[in-house]
């Protein structure tokens, strides 16, 4: 039997936990240096705060906003029965932020409809990991596979990862949605290649 989904993000989680302090702020920096490739024409981007271990920090979403880009930050919610919804939307402001389920940070109300992702030019997705033909491991809970296909076309979609998260092969499923770049600190913008089609 070969390696999991869960014995994957086990692992990822637990190097990224691992990782001193000095290197992760470092390699949030390093991120940050690559917005002029990334943003030389957008005019809404859809990012995210990254939270514990995970690649990045609030000083991506500033420079955004300094950059005079609208950023528009997801808001996570479950129906009545505990099933993942797609992401709503709120408007970046500094100082806005408030404490959220599962240790997130998110814009304060109103927020914007689940199809305000397709405003946006650029969508930079978390990840755990991505591999060349854009399969993205998520957390596993569905929240951006039911989000992403509100993306307009022709949007870049960049997952976020450390350097080594940058992999040859993902196991891929049907509902999964391709990442069209990946975003690293030390590669900066990895455009990805589309998956084939097996069924052609």
């Amino acid at each position: 039997m070969g390696v999991t989904k869960a014995d994957l993000r086990a692992t990822i989680l637990a190097t990224r936990r691992a990782s001193p302090p000095h290197e992760h702020d470092a390699e949030a920096h390093a991120l940050v240096t690559h917005l002029a490739t990334l943003v030389s024409d957008a005019r809404t981007v859809c990012a995210y705060v990254p939270v514990g271990s995970e690649p990045g920090s609030t000083e991506l979403v500033d420079a955004l906003y300094r950059r005079g880009v609208r950023v528009l930050l997801p808001v996570a919610r479950h129906d009545a029965a505990g099933v993942p919804l797609p992401l709503q939307w709120g408007e970046y402001r500094p100082a806005g932020l408030v404490d959220a389920r599962f240790g997130l940070r998110e814009p304060g109300p109103p927020w914007l409809a689940a199809e305000a992702i397709a405003e946006a030019s650029m969508i930079l997705v978390p990840a755990l990991a991505v591999d060349r033909t854009g399969t993205r491991l998520g957390r596993g809970a569905g929240f951006y596979d039911r989000s992403l296909r509100l993306a307009a076309p022709g949007a870049r979609i960049i997952a976020v990862v450390r350097d080594d998260e940058l992999i040859d092969e993902l196991p891929a499923e049907p509902h999964d949605i391709p990442m069209t770049h990946a975003l690293t600190p030390r590669r900066g913008l990895v455009t990805l290649a589309k998956p084939v089609d097996k069924r052609e």
